[in-house]
């Protein structure tokens, strides 16, 4: 597996490249955006990607990605307050891990993204149906009374993880945890509140009369609205 791991610390990209290697990881470094840029490539299977560079942030490199690759990114940074690590999951990134490093973690997290992706990869389903909305998760689109609905990276996530698990009531730290494949106090709890709420806003037609995310107080959440086949996992 080819990790570009893109972090102008030497001595930082040093460690991690010795213990990942020892992880049976190929690992090719880099220490800017432009040599990141020239690196990157279709063999890239992940990118660790650091926020301060000598040229530039590596959110601008996160969104120029995204834009044409969905390749995973992890930022590793030690940027910890709750503003960057939503920026950065907002801009696409998988998952985000703040600096010092603990390799036993990094190598958890990079497994945890693969195998995401990797399952994502395999469903099929070119349509699920619930209530007004529509989704088509090979191309990542959803409709509301076929009016296209524009969500960010996690706001999808967290759309699609109540709807798989339809009915059924999600705890917040398990919320959490299925977002980021963290413990549920990688971030504060403020941060869900933040998601549930944008995501109310754009697929209820009436946030007082609330259709599809049902909050259990003192719980966490659940989709009440029918699922259409139910066949969605």
């Amino acid at each position: 597996m080819n990790i570009l791991l893109v972090e102008d610390d030497a001595a930082l990209a040093l460690g991690v490249e010795y213990a990942l290697k020892k992880e049976n990881f190929n690992v090719i470094g880099c220490k800017s955006l432009a040599e990141a840029r020239n690196k990157l490539n279709d063999a890239t299977d992940l990118i660790l990607l650091d926020v301060m560079l000598p040229d530039g942030q590596g959110y601008d490199l996160c969104k120029e990605i995204r834009v044409h690759s969905d390749v995973p990114i992890i930022f590793m940074t030690a940027l910890e307050d709750e503003g960057n690590v939503v920026l950065g999951l907002d801009l696409g990134a998988d998952d985000y891990i703040t600096k010092p490093v603990r390799i036993g973690e990094l190598v958890s997290r990079i497994n945890a993204v693969m195998r995401r992706r990797k399952n994502t990869a395999q469903k099929k389903i070119t349509k699920i149906i619930s209530g007004g909305l529509e989704i088509e998760p090979l191309r990542c689109k959803v409709f509301s009374n076929k009016e296209e609905v524009f969500l960010t990276p996690v706001e999808y996530k967290l759309l699609i993880l109540l709807i798989e698990n339809s009915n059924n009531i999600l705890t917040r730290n398990a919320l959490l945890e299925k977002l980021w494949d963290i413990e549920g106090n990688f971030v504060e709890g403020n941060t869900l509140n933040v998601y549930i709420r944008r995501l109310r806003e754009k697929i209820e037609t009436d946030i007082k009369h609330i259709r599809y995310i049902e909050t259990v107080r003192g719980v966490g959440y659940r989709w009440k609205e029918a699922v259409e086949d139910g066949s969605i996992i």
